[in-house]
């Protein structure tokens, strides 16, 4: 976290309103960006509901992320 309390860009952090975990892109409008470890779309996160996203939750999603896309290339060959 950097010193007003706002997670760093490129930490990961956990949207508690739904749980989705994403990574830090920056900040607009008083709100925290967030994108979807895998990619996508960025989406905002008022800084309350921000949480800290567990390293083995982590973990966690970029193995399903790279397991998803393993199986993509397996389904495009």
């Amino acid at each position: 976290m950097s010193d007003e309390g706002a997670p760093v860009i490129g930490a990961y952090a956990r949207d508690a309103r739904d749980g989705r975990l994403g990574e830090v892109m920056g900040r607009a409008g008083g709100r925290v960006q967030l994108r979807p470890l895998g990619g996508g779309r960025v989406w905002d996160v008022p800084p309350e509901c921000l949480g800290e996203a567990a390293p083995a939750d982590v973990l966690r999603e970029r193995v399903r992320v790279l397991n998803r896309d393993a199986r993509r290339r397996v389904e495009l060959g």
